[in-house]
């Protein structure tokens, strides 16, 4: 893992996140519980199991405009 590209790996809700890392293989290890984004570090493998199991791919940018959106609708 280490000196390898890194992925983040997220999700609606921490349950659907853990659930579908543990569906493709990916250790629980490798969760990070920040407050503002939890996510799982994954490798280029692991991040093309994901998409191969229905995981969408999107830019650093989609990612924290949806981060922004789930946290100000939790906070409503």
């Amino acid at each position: 893992f280490k000196g390898k590209p890194r992925h983040h790996l997220a999700a609606d809700t921490l349950e659907e996140l853990h659930t579908f890392c543990a569906s493709i293989g990916v250790n629980r290890c490798w969760f990070h519980n920040a407050k503002r984004h939890p996510h799982y570090d994954v490798t280029d493998e692991q991040r093309r199991k994901a998409i191969e199991a229905g995981a969408i791919a999107v830019s650093s940018r989609e990612l924290v405009a949806t981060i922004r959106r789930t946290t100000s609708a939790s906070s409503s």
